[in-house]
């Protein structure tokens, strides 16, 4: 049984509901927001279904005349008359008031009366009855199986010849004509003149065959051994000093077996500034640009080398001949194609909907992320009347444009500056963990958004919770001194602005991170940085600890930091990651991850589908972007700089 089916316009304006079960007339006003959130306006619309809680909506769109049908049942119901029933009902609607959506437009749905209840009962009473008589799938005859066109003579067996050697004579047929060389040759042609002159009776057929058959197989036995004979005399004798079996230890020369002397951690250097002494470096070698305003996250900027043209070319029809250049054949060919005349089919579009999914993976995109966007895409332009003198291929590459351009946009934005102030009012920390697989640059990233949250004034506890990677501590140790360098006590009233937090190695990370959070809020600091562990996502203990160290600690912002260079694994990774994060959480409602921050931006050149991926698999914005190794190579999300760099040929 239908909850609800509703046909609105995409500016918002119900033209009829049907409602289904007894229940509040707004019942499905929650399920078909969340439609109109997460899909239509996030160009999501690449499945023509979505989950709701308990419910299932399956949707289709009219683009000539701007109109949604929305269907929304049980998610436990197999329903399967819902595709019929939301074709009919689209095809009898239009059909019906199709002469007030041509002639009064916008009048015709604000003034319009749609009385469509006897016609939906009717097609649905239609639907479900076809569903109910479809008869069920007959089983095949024997004369329509394919062991009835089998022959009597194919499956009779040759005496002399088992199964196993005729597969493997199949199998071996071209080595056997390589080995044997010309020899092979005269052996048929042979028999085949002995067959001329001696024809055989017709009742001793099968025994001359079996005879020439046999001879044919000793005579190839033969030249084996002969060549394998050849072979062995031609092969280099052994030598008579071999090495010694096994692998000997080997020994390093300044060796120390004692680890306790690689360890240069300390447990009581926590907030002690003497154990971090300043240095005395060049500071354009961490700064880069010293011309840049502080404090400041510019955008990220794309600057395209060639100017494209703004007209495509009109893609013609490969059946029809081609027209001289500068003829008027070509002209008005051209003149023809770019005129709007009618309304965009889904054969229109193939052909460039499949040369832009192939751009799109070229750039990096995910192949799976790159068929349902070219999807999303032609069900948005399916029978809408295309503008005068457009082309299909401008038509589709505007609309992509716009699509990737929209999922780039953030549901909610994350302004960390914003809501590190709301955290100073309430007298507590402002806590931010980092997560990632391994190599993708957390550390480094963190040092970058420790410079720019020092820069606005704010105090930093570093977090060093990455207790496994061999000079993890010392990296951030590091860049504390550096940081304090750069910013020293005496330049903001005495106050040491960064400082670094850990415990060595081998210890738990969550307990860490919480006597970090208990350290920064008796201390005054503004923002606690958690660095974690890199980790693979398939890795199940070490996704336990991470989901173990955000659920105890509850952060304000999870960040997952990626790696722009990735493709298909972007997906992967985020995806496991959310999965992990959700299963072995002990909340009720898990904490999963709320921002992306994409590092090692700047070796990509135009392959930003990395970008497009992230986002479009979580629906969660990218915070940061990492784009070199100077810590002011910090920047924001551009969308419009990314789809430029996306759809650059």
């Amino acid at each position: 049984m239908l909850d609800f089916f509703t046909i609105f316009s995409k500016g918002g304006l119900v033209l009829w509901c049907f409602q289904g079960v007894r229940g509040p007339a707004a019942a499905c006003t929650a399920p078909v927001n969340a439609l109109i959130r997460s899909v239509l306006l996030q160009e999501r619309g690449g499945n023509n279904s979505f989950n709701h809680e308990a419910l299932t909506l399956k949707y289709k769109l009219d683009n000539q005349f701007e109109l949604v049908f929305v269907v929304g049942f049980q998610k436990i119901l197999t329903l399967t008359y819902v595709d019929k029933l939301i074709d009919d009902v689209h095809k009898e609607f239009r059909d019906k008031y199709r002469n007030e959506f041509q002639h009064k437009g916008a009048l015709g749905l604000l003034n319009g009366t749609f009385d469509f209840k006897e016609d939906f009962l009717h097609l649905l009473r239609e639907a479900e009855e076809s569903s109910k008589i479809r008869a069920p799938t007959a089983m095949k005859t024997f004369e329509q199986s394919l062991k009835s066109q089998k022959t009597v003579k194919s499956m009779i067996e040759t005496r002399g010849e088992k199964p196993k050697e005729k597969a493997k004579n199949k199998k071996n047929k071209g080595s056997k004509k390589e080995a044997s060389g010309t020899e092979a040759a005269t052996v048929p042609s042979k028999a085949a003149s002995d067959a001329k002159q001696n024809p055989p009776a017709a009742t001793g057929d099968r025994e001359e065959l079996t005879r020439d058959e046999i001879l044919q197989k000793n005579r190839e036995e033969f030249f084996k051994k002969r060549l394998k004979g050849g072979e062995k005399s031609n092969k280099s004798p052994k030598p008579e000093t071999q090495k010694e079996k096994g692998k000997k230890p080997r020994v390093w020369e300044l060796g120390n077996s004692n680890a306790k002397v690689l360890d240069y951690s300390n447990s009581t250097t926590n907030g002690n500034t003497d154990t971090c002494p300043t240095e005395e470096y060049d500071p354009d070698t961490a700064l880069g640009d010293r011309d840049r305003e502080p404090g400041r996250l510019y955008d990220l900027e794309y600057e395209s080398d060639e100017e494209e043209p703004e007209e495509e070319k009109v893609i013609q029809n490969s059946s029809q001949p081609r027209a001289k250049k500068g003829g008027l054949g070509g002209m008005f060919g051209m003149l023809k194609g770019l005129v709007g005349s009618k309304s965009l089919t889904r054969e229109d579009m193939d052909s460039v909907l499949e040369k832009m999914k192939d751009h799109l993976i070229t750039k990096n995109v995910a192949a799976e992320i790159a068929v349902q966007l070219c999807e999303s895409v032609a069900k948005k332009l399916e029978g809408k009347v295309m503008g005068t003198f457009t082309t299909v291929t401008s038509t589709v590459k505007q609309a992509l444009q716009e699509s990737l351009v929209q999922i780039l946009q953030p549901q909610r934005r994350v302004d960390m500056l914003r809501d590190v102030m709301d955290a100073q009012r309430h007298r507590r920390p402002y806590v931010v963990t980092f997560c990632g697989v391994n190599g993708v640059g957390k550390s480094t990233n963190l040092a970058k958004i420790s410079f720019w949250l020092i820069e606005n004034g704010f105090s930093v506890l570093i977090a060093a919770c990455d207790t496994f990677r061999a000079g993890a501590v010392e990296q951030l140790r590091t860049h504390t001194r550096r940081l304090n360098a750069l910013h020293p006590p005496e330049s903001h009233g005495g106050r040491t602005m960064v400082q670094l937090y850990e415990k060595g190695y081998g210890k738990d990370a969550a307990g860490i991170a919480m006597e970090a959070i208990l350290y920064a809020r008796n201390q005054g600091f503004d923002v606690v940085l958690v660095d974690t562990a890199g980790r693979m996502q398939d890795n199940a203990p070490l996704m336990t600890a991470l989901a173990k160290l955000i659920a105890v600690n509850t952060p304000d912002l999870v960040l997952f930091v990626g790696e722009a260079l990735v493709g298909n694994e972007a997906v992967d990774q985020l995806v496991k990651f959310n999965k992990a994060l959700a299963d072995h959480s002990m909340a009720q409602t898990p904490r999963l991850i709320d921002g992306i921050v994409l590092t090692k931006f700047d070796t990509i050149d135009d392959k930003v589908g990395a970008a497009i991926s992230m986002t479009y698999i979580t629906s969660k914005p990218i915070v940061f972007v990492g784009t070199g190794q100077t810590y002011c190579d910090l920047r924001s999300l551009n969308a419009k700089a990314v789809v430029t760099a996306l759809m650059k040929a």
